[in-house]
Parts: C-alpha cells; sequence; structure tokens
C-alpha cells in the first residue's frame, strides 16, 4: 500500500506578519493518510503586548522559535532534532495531500460564506478550492493517477471547525490555516514542484 506524507506547519512571526518555518516529516503508516492538518494555536493575555514589542514580535515569536531544532534556527532552535529515515514522496502522495488540503479549505469557505460577521472574509482571493480542483484533476490526467478518497484526519479537522461555534475562536484556525499556506506552505510546493512535477507551479500556489 501507498505511503503517506505529513505535512505540518509551524508559525513563526517577525516584525508584524513574519515568516513561516515549514517542517517536513513522513508517515510510514500505510492504512490511512497521515496529515495533520491541526494549527498549533498560542494563547495570549490581554496583557501581553509589551511596549517594547507586541505580543507576536515577543512571547509568541520565542516560544515558536523554541520548538526548532538547532539545525533549523541555530540561534534560538531548542527543540531535540531526530533522526529519520530519508524517504522521497510520490505523485500519489503529493495528490492525497491536495484532496486532503481541499476538504479542509471547503471547511473554511462554508463557514465564511455562512456567518454574516465573516463577511469581510469573503471573495478575497485566498479561495483555494478552485485551484485546488484544477490542479487535482491536472494530476489525474497528466500522471494517470486515481484520485483518492479525503483521509480521516482531514474529515476529523473539517468536523472540528464546523463544530466551533464562537467566530474568535475559528479565527484563530483560520489565520493559522491561512497564513501556513501563504508562507511556509509555498516553499513546500516549491519543493515538491521540483521534485514531482518538472517545476510546474500549481494553481494552488498562484
Amino acid at each position: 500500500m501507498r505511503q503517506h506524507i505529513v505535512f505540518g506547519w509551524l508559525a513563526l512571526t517577525g516584525a508584524e506578519i513574519g515568516a513561516f518555518a515549514p517542517a517536513f516529516s513522513v508517515s510510514r503508516q500505510t492504512s490511512r493518510r497521515q496529515q495533520v492538518f491541526q494549527p498549533r494555536l498560542h494563547a495570549a493575555s490581554a496583557d501581553s503586548t509589551a511596549t517594547t514589542g507586541s505580543f507576536i514580535d515577543t512571547e509568541l515569536r520565542g516560544a515558536a522559535m523554541k520548538l526548532h531544532t538547532r539545525q533549523q534556527a541555530p540561534k534560538e532552535g531548542e527543540a531535540e532534532a531526530k533522526p529519520r529515515e530519508p524517504y522521497t514522496p510520490t505523485r500519489d502522495d503529493y495528490l492525497a495531500f491536495l484532496v486532503d488540503s481541499k476538504h479542509v479549505y471547503e471547511a473554511m469557505e462554508e463557514i465564511v460564506n455562512s456567518r454574516e460577521e465573516l463577511a469581510p472574509f469573503r471573495n478575497t482571493g485566498l479561495e483555494r478550492t478552485g485551484p485546488l480542483e484544477a490542479d487535482i484533476l491536472f494530476m489525474v490526467e497528466e500522471y494517470g493517477l486515481k484520485r483518492p478518497i479525503v483521509g480521516e484526519p482531514s474529515e476529523s479537522y473539517a468536523r472540528k471547525l464546523r463544530s466551533i461555534e464562537t467566530t474568535p475562536e475559528f479565527m484563530c484556525h483560520f489565520y493559522n490555516f491561512y497564513f501556513a499556506h501563504t508562507a511556509g506552505g509555498r516553499m513546500i510546493g516549491k519543493q515538491m514542484s521540483a521534485l514531482l512535477l518538472e517545476k510546474r507551479t500549481l494553481e494552488f500556489y498562484k
């Protein structure tokens, strides 16, 4: 049975918006794909903004940097680097990732379109379901792949999103997920493009 990729994103913010450092790991599980879509969220207290800098620029950045290894962040990384057996993802792996991503983005967009208080986030150009569907069809037709079903991790996360009742809580997920894609996610996409797609840039990353 085919092996699957785990794409994880770890938020790292710099000045106002900052940057993202991608974490790319591989699962040898063969029973189901193991994509991890649950963003890592950090809670902030009301008085967390210091006069010397914002919460994002101080506490949040510091906490995020400590989760990096010394190899990823030589000056601030503290996490232990765990050796991994080298593995090259396949087109099937990547297609499964795109299918799972589309399922989660569909949930995000449905929620935004169903809540009037989220109207400012509609039709922003960030919508990804259309581009993802185009990319999925391209890979199926171009490389003769079979479209996989949505994996349980993304099914579960989409259900979680739809169960969130408060807008502020949902926006934490919305921000983390979209920010991950527009920064670190695009770096992963570039790597996969060179490795699997003859450097073709998918619509997902445009």
